[in-house]
This record gives C-alpha cells, sequence and structure tokens, in this order.
C-alpha cells in the first residue's frame, strides 16, 4: 500500500525538467535497489543541489535543503572515513 501511494506521486512530476527529475528518478529507483529509503532520498537531495548549484542557481536551493544535503553526504561518507581513520 505505502509504494502504491508513492507511485501515485509520480505523475505530478515535471520530466521535462531536468533539476527536477533527474533527483526524483534517483530517489525512485535508488529506494528498492538499495533497500534503503534514506539512501534514496539522501541521493534525491544531494543530486538536487548539486544540479542547481552545476546550472548556476544555488540561490533556489533553500538553507534546509543545503543543510539536509550536507547531512546525508556525511551520512554516506561515514563508513569510507571510519575505515580510512582505523
Amino acid at each position: 500500500v505505502v509504494g502504491f501511494l508513492m507511485m501515485t506521486a509520480v505523475r505530478s512530476i515535471d520530466w521535462t525538467d531536468y533539476e527536477i527529475a533527474i533527483p526524483a528518478f534517483l530517489a525512485i529507483v535508488l529506494m528498492p535497489f538499495t533497500y534503503s529509503i534514506s539512501a534514496g532520498i539522501g541521493a534525491g537531495f544531494i543530486a538536487f543541489a548539486v544540479l542547481k548549484t552545476a546550472r548556476g542557481k544555488a540561490r533556489e536551493v533553500s538553507p534546509l535543503m543545503w543543510g539536509a544535503a550536507a547531512l546525508f553526504v556525511i551520512y554516506f561518507l561515514r563508513d569510507p572515513i571510519e575505515q580510512l581513520l582505523s
């Protein structure tokens, strides 16, 4: 039921706008392939911030989104950093 409800929101995504479509696609695809909702959401947040910055629209990204993207980068890099230090 949860997956069905999540997929009903897909039709409202503007698939012609790459700044929106690519992060949404990453979030949708990575959740089932990684068996982790947080991995999918994190990839979407990071991709959104990176794409907006690459297109020169970094000011359109809210401070909360920047903070969440930064925390997800730390979350994804935690294990490699711990392995490097030990």
